[in-house]
This record gives C-alpha cells, sequence and structure tokens, in this order.
C-alpha cells in the first residue's frame, strides 16, 4: 500500500483465488483512519470529490509529486483522505466508491483478504480470516 496503485491491486485482488495482504506491523490498528486513506479520481472530478470526502468528515488532500499532481498507471489523481475515523469500514468504502469521479478508493472491506502477513520486528505474523 501506499504506492497509488491502488485500483490495478483491486482488479488483481478479484481475480485472485486466494487475497494474501502483505504490510508491515504499523497498518495492523483497532480502527481504521490513523493512515491518509487513498482515493483514485477523475482528474476533472478531483475538486468536487474532494468537496465530497470533506463531508464525510474528512481533510481531502491532493497527493503531490514535486509540486504537481501525482499521476496514477490510469492517469488519475490521488486525494488522501486525512482524519478519517472509519468504524465502518464496508459503508464508508461503498459512499465513497459512489462519489462522481473515484475510481476507487484503498479501501478493501467489503473483498477482505484470506490472508494478512505481517512484517513486525519479532518477525512474520499471520493473520487468517
Amino acid at each position: 500500500g501506499g504506492g497509488a496503485a491502488l485500483t490495478r491491486e483491486k482488479i488483481v485482488a478479484s481475480v485472485a483465488q486466494k487475497f494474501v495482504c502483505i504490510a508491515d506491523g504499523s497498518k495492523l490498528v483497532d480502527v481504521l483512519g490513523k493512515f491518509p486513506l487513498p482515493v483514485e479520481v477523475i482528474p476533472m472530478a478531483s475538486s468536487v470529490a474532494a468537496r465530497k470526502l470533506s463531508a464525510l468528515g474528512c481533510e481531502a488532500k491532493l497527493r503531490l509529486k514535486e509540486g504537481k499532481p501525482l499521476v496514477t498507471d490510469n492517469g488519475c489523481y490521488i486525494l488522501d483522505a486525512v482524519g478519517l475515523s472509519i468504524t465502518e469500514p464496508a459503508e464508508i468504502e461503498a459512499a465513497i466508491n459512489n462519489i462522481v469521479g473515484v475510481v476507487t478508493v484503498g479501501l478493501f472491506a467489503r473483498q477482505g483478504a484470506n490472508v494478512c502477513l505481517l512484517g513486525t520486528p519479532d518477525g512474520v505474523k499471520k493473520l487468517e480470516f
């Protein structure tokens, strides 16, 4: 996560026989929202999508690279939703995906992982679902 490839990650996950999530241990939290939530948007809709995201209770920040909007492999922008407390991941995933101009959001709540491998200082922690 964090590399602005969330749409492609979701495409791969949707056709995989088994979805294995690999992350560092800091990603394991009780309530989602500690990290900015990436939202891939069509450039023309970035301002509208940012306003709609803000109405959900976060600050929507356009992700920049070298002072310009970061452009994904799909030719889109990333809005980082900052400060969003996500207690109902499937509901917030659906709400964000329903914003016009949003390609997808970096939540995998509706299609969760089968296995998570978390890198920790003590080694790999395996979680199965």
